[in-house]
């Protein structure tokens, strides 16, 4: 039987994918792979156009999906346009526009295009289904951390699902997290579980592109160099 390669496992490990934890009223987990039949398919074409090989990769960590990225294409920090556009797999069921999308793939041609950046990393979140909480406008997104009891909650499923990604083969000497509150759970974990020797903190996609939008550039640098390990 020949080995598995790292596209075959990301891909059982999506299949698998399943919260059966409790949550804190107002929340509510989405898993895109049973919401739409065409997010399974698209997620498969993905992983098999970019990682059917065995190399060891960097992780870059987010912190879960949103309903717009991977929430809808299984893929994290893509959008349908991005996916198409960029990745040439269209979905058909669905069209996306997602704000941290359109800085990464910036970032990703910046670092050398996607077959470059997907051959050195792999992006996954600790939490890696979207989250969403109720309000007066309907259900909006929600990050793990958002609330102290839902992140009490997800806690252990968050250490379970990080160390699976680990057993890929991940490079554990260095991991990259996205955003500053982020880094500041991932620490607790990693000082509880040892997951990690170093963590490097980059700056959400998300917060760049809302906040620091005529910098960009700069932050395009700085993942590029961090991700090369080149000193600026």
């Amino acid at each position: 039987m020949k080995n598995k390669t790292f596209a075959d496992q990301v891909i059982e490990f999506n299949k698998n994918l399943h919260y059966a934890g409790k949550l804190p009223e107002d929340f509510q987990v989405l898993n895109p792979y049973f919401d739409n039949p065409e997010t399974m398919d698209v997620m498969k074409q993905f992983y098999h156009q970019y990682y059917s090989d065995s190399r060891q990769r960097k992780f870059i960590i987010g912190i879960n999906p949103s309903r717009k990225g991977a929430g809808v294409t299984g893929v994290p920090f893509t959008d349908t346009k991005r996916l198409e556009s960029v990745c040439g797999i269209k979905m058909k069921s669905a069209r996306t526009h997602e704000i941290s999308s359109v800085f990464m793939y910036d970032m990703i041609e910046g670092y050398g295009g996607a077959e470059e950046f997907y051959k050195d990393c792999y992006i996954n979140s600790p939490f890696p289904l979207a989250i969403v909480r109720k309000s007066k406008n309907g259900w909006l997104n929600a990050n793990y951390y958002d609330d102290k009891n839902l992140f009490e909650d997800v806690k252990d499923f968050m250490i379970d699902s990080l160390k699976k990604h680990i057993s890929l083969d991940l490079n554990t000497s260095e991991v990259f997290i996205l955003g500053k509150k982020n880094a500041d759970f991932i620490a607790k974990l990693n000082k509880e579980e040892k997951l990690f020797d170093t963590m490097t903190v980059l700056e959400h996609p998300r917060y760049i592109q809302q906040y620091k939008l005529k910098e960009k550039e700069l932050y395009i640098d700085k993942y590029v160099l961090a991700l090369k390990n080149k000193n600026p």
